[in-house]
C-alpha cells in the first residue's frame, strides 16, 4: 500500500529539497506545498518509469555527486579560458564511448551526467545501449577521455543502481 502511494521516495525528498532551496526559504508554508508537490507529482508519473530505481549504495551515490558537482566548476572554468584563448588551439572530437552500464536510467543518467559538464555533450546513444557518442570541446587524448568518464561517472552508476 504504501509503494503504491508514494512509489518514489528518494525522488519525492529530492523534489522536497529542490523546491526548498528554489525558495531559499523554509517557511511552513513552503514546507506544507513542497511536500504535496514531492508526494504528489512521483504518484502522477508513476506511469512513465518503466523501472523501480532502488540505491544500494548511497554513499557512492554521495560520493558521485560530489565529483560531479566539483568537474562541472572545473570545467566551466576551463571551458571560459579555452574561449577566451585562441580558438585556433581547440581540438573538439567526437568520441564514442562503449557502455558497460545496462538499465535504461543508467544510460539515461550517465548522458545526463556528461552534458551538463560544460564542454562536453552526449549526442546520441545506439539503439542497442552500448554505445555513446559524445563530442567535446577540446580533447588532447581520446582515450584517456573515455577511461577518466567511465570511471568518473559510469562506473559509480554501475555500483549505485541496481536492479529491483
Amino acid at each position: 500500500m504504501l509503494k503504491r502511494l508514494l512509489p518514489h521516495p528518494l525522488l519525492s525528498v529530492l523534489l522536497l529539497l529542490i523546491w526548498l532551496l528554489l525558495n531559499n526559504t523554509v517557511a511552513m508554508g513552503h514546507v506544507v506545498l513542497g511536500a504535496g508537490l514531492a508526494l504528489l507529482i512521483p504518484f502522477l508519473t508513476v506511469g512513465f518509469w518503466p523501472e523501480r530505481v532502488c540505491v544500494q549504495r548511497p554513499w557512492v551515490l554521495l560520493k558521485f555527486l560530489a565529483v560531479v558537482l566539483w568537474d562541472i566548476v572545473v570545467a566551466n572554468l576551463n571551458v571560459a579560458a579555452l574561449i577566451l584563448g585562441s580558438t585556433r588551439k581547440l581540438q573538439p572530437a567526437f568520441m564514442l564511448l562503449e557502455l558497460d552500464i545496462r538499465s535504461p536510467l543508467g544510460v539515461s543518467l550517465l548522458a545526463n551526467t556528461i552534458s551538463l559538464t560544460p564542454g562536453t555533450v552526449s549526442c546520441e546513444v545506439s539503439a542497442d545501449r552500448r554505445q555513446l557518442l559524445i563530442h567535446a570541446l577540446h580533447v588532447t587524448d581520446v582515450e584517456a577521455s573515455i577511461r577518466e568518464m567511465k570511471q568518473r561517472y559510469e562506473q559509480p552508476l554501475i555500483e549505485v543502481l541496481c536492479e529491483c
